[in-house]
């Protein structure tokens, strides 16, 4: 994904899980940030996606990967939503 691809990508944005547990930010640099419970950025890093797969590799190395099926994304065992901004809290 190139720069200007990375802007317009549609999967950029915030995923949560349905708990709100764990909160993870793909931003529109190819940097990704994750928060679990009141840990904020427990984990960063990159990803990269081509088609519907993204794989990421965090700041300390370790790998991981997911795939966005009808909306949804599975990844390392966890199944998140994207999180819908209402009117009054967009940026």
């Amino acid at each position: 994904m190139n720069k200007e691809q990375a802007h317009s990508h549609p999967y950029v944005g915030m995923w949560v899980t349905s708990d709100g547990y764990i909160r993870h930010e793909l931003l529109p640099n190819g940097r990704y940030d994750e928060a679990r419970g009141n840990r904020q950025s427990a984990y960063q890093g990159s990803y990269t996606v081509k088609g519907n797969h993204i794989e990421y590799v965090d700041d300390t190395g370790f790998t991981a990967d997911g795939d966005f099926v009808d909306g949804v994304l599975y990844h390392a065992g966890m199944v998140l939503y994207r999180e819908e901004q209402s009117e009054g809290s967009k940026k």
